[in-house]
């Protein structure tokens, strides 16, 4: 049974200027108690052609979480522009959130990315060096890809439908539209104070210009919802 649904994931502050902070509004709701933190994490693809240049931009543990709803906005900075291979910077890419439990990750959200100059004659002639305070990032913010993996939170004793057994099976599915604020808590950090670097864990998708069904296994994702 999954304990935790994220419902809605909003994309702040788009398009922005490459060096613009990230922003995501994120809500979830938590079925039953969890021991241990969530830790939610900012992946951006550097290249397609080697994930050594994927880069953490940031990662955040979140908790106690209690049953009901939460919602916070995370935000990172953008990725470091001196470890960005300058023949990539320009064009589309890929930026991951996801969320994970003991070091298991359960929810992957996958955006394109366009990044591009503002000026028409830098998109005409574009420099050999990037030059990072000309470019635009745009998120396609409607047009995620969420993958969802099967994982063990903690034992909950859930009983029987009179009839037959509960489905827990968790379809892949698009977020609804984002709700108000009510009902929802404000998710706080864990113990571990802050924001921190992630441990690596499993390794991110970096397949940035293959087409969107070679990105995702058949089955596992869906396009989200209007």
């Amino acid at each position: 049974m999954a304990a935790i649904n994220v419902t809605a994931v909003q994309v702040l502050d788009n398009p922005s200027l490459f060096g613009n902070p990230l922003q995501f509004d994120i809500q979830y709701e938590c079925v039953y108690d969890l021991q241990d933190d969530l830790e939610w994490k900012l992946i951006y693809v550097g290249s397609a052609e080697s994930e050594k240049y994927d880069q953490v931009l940031d990662s955040v543990l979140v908790g106690p979480v209690a049953p009901g709803n939460y919602r916070f906005v995370f935000q990172a900075d953008a990725p470091d522009q001196s470890k960005l291979p300058p023949e990539d910077v320009v064009g589309v890419t890929l930026i991951l959130l996801t969320c994970s439990y003991r070091g298991k990750e359960f929810i992957r959200v996958g955006y394109y990315v366009n990044n591009e100059y503002y000026d028409e004659e830098l998109r005409e002639s574009p420099p050999e060096n990037p030059m990072f305070d000309r470019l635009v990032r745009n998120i396609l913010a409607d047009k995620p890809r969420v993958t969802k993996f099967p994982v063990e939170f903690d034992p909950v004793d859930v009983p029987q439908q009179q009839g037959g057994s509960m489905d827990t099976s968790v379809p892949a599915e698009g977020f609804a539209p984002a709700p108000g604020t009510s009902g929802c808590a404000a998710a706080s950090a864990g113990p571990e104070s802050g924001y921190q670097q992630a441990v690596a864990g499993q390794d991110p998708m970096h397949a940035a210009y293959q087409p969107a069904d070679a990105l995702y296994p058949a089955g596992d994702g869906d396009d989200m919802e209007d």
